[in-house]
């Protein structure tokens, strides 16, 4: 059964580029390397895969959900990288992943959703710029991904920014945002921490595939990934930092509203004593024939109401 790749390419010693009819068709003498890239949701890619690679391989490139990873199979190595998802209408947390099965000669790659990082490289290759060797293209994929985390969480750090200076002047409407930057940060480092460690292998293999200067490079691109953890370390510390501020503003703030209720109730306490008492419809009532009995209670309202608050504010109450 004939698969359809999505991009298919010999990459000549000569650095020219044959696009492959067949995924199939045979190797010429000057390869330098194969690239096929699969969409596994194409009909038959699962099959092909089963056909043509160790049932390990097959089952790693195929499979749904995955982490960042570097496993050596035989004569190759498996590697899973994720990248942000920059689709239109997607998270970018939401990250995409790209699985390689690296030979020497061959690259097989699959993938469920677009990656960027791939398509620049066909880009290149179009351009006449294509990868030389498998190590180069290495190179170009993994500084690719990283190149289109870095404005994500720079935006992130920029974010935490605002919502700190927001915070100074008022505390209601943040904490909404301020959840929405923390589940970004969690699913963003839950790749990314994994994916530092990845690269660091990639820099200290030893078997021959990437020359040292491909090694170099590759630990450049993992300290660059090191600093984007270290930077989301600090964003999810300042969450969690402005969260408590909020928290303690927000019972300061009711613990206000507490007082000042409880000292207009400690006023009018007195107060409904007093009128209750002189409410009562008994007889025998002082001042009920008296003709300025309602003028003295009202002043003695006054006065003790007038008291109790010189009294209460002298005590830093309110």
């Amino acid at each position: 059964m004939s698969v359809t790749a999505l991009y298919a390419c010999d990459v000549l010693d000569d650095g020219s580029v044959a696009v492959l009819e067949s995924i199939d068709a045979a190797e010429p003498a000057n390869l330098a390397f194969r690239w096929i890239h699969l969409d596994l949701k194409t009909e038959g890619v699962r099959a092909w895969l089963e056909r043509n690679c160790d049932p390990v391989v097959a089952l790693a490139l195929s499979r749904q959900d995955t982490r960042p990873t570097v496993n050596p199979v035989d004569n190759g190595n498996i590697i899973i990288l994720r990248g942000v998802n920059l689709n239109p209408e997607s998270d970018p947390e939401d990250m995409v992943s790209i699985r390689l099965w690296v030979q020497p000669k061959r690259i097989i790659s699959t993938r469920i959703r677009r990656l960027m990082a791939i398509t620049a490289i066909r880009e290149q290759i179009g351009a006449g710029n294509p990868p030389r060797t498998i190590a180069d293209f290495l190179v170009r994929l993994t500084a690719g991904l990283t190149e289109r985390m870095d404005p994500v969480v720079a935006e992130l750090s920029d974010r935490i920014d605002d919502l700190e200076e927001q915070s100074v002047d008022r505390s209601s409407g943040l904490r909404s945002d301020l959840a929405e930057i923390r589940r970004t940060v969690i699913a963003l480092r839950r790749y990314i921490a994994p994916q530092r460690d990845v690269l660091y292998r990639l820099a200290g293999d030893t078997s021959g595939l990437l020359d040292r200067a491909t090694q170099v490079r590759l630990r450049e691109t993992s300290d660059q990934v090191m600093r984007m953890v270290e930077e989301l370390d600090s964003v999810r510390d300042r969450c969690a930092i402005l969260n408590d501020q909020l928290v303690d503003k927000r019972a300061e703030e009711m613990n206000t509203n507490m007082m000042v209720l409880s000292v207009v109730a400690a006023i009018f306490l007195p107060l409904s004593f007093l009128t209750g008492l002189l409410g009562i419809n008994v007889g025998g009532m002082p001042g009920a024939e008296f003709a300025w009995a309602f003028y003295i209670v009202c002043g003695l309202c006054l006065f003790i109401g007038g008291s109790l608050t010189w009294w209460f504010h002298r005590k830093g109450w309110f």
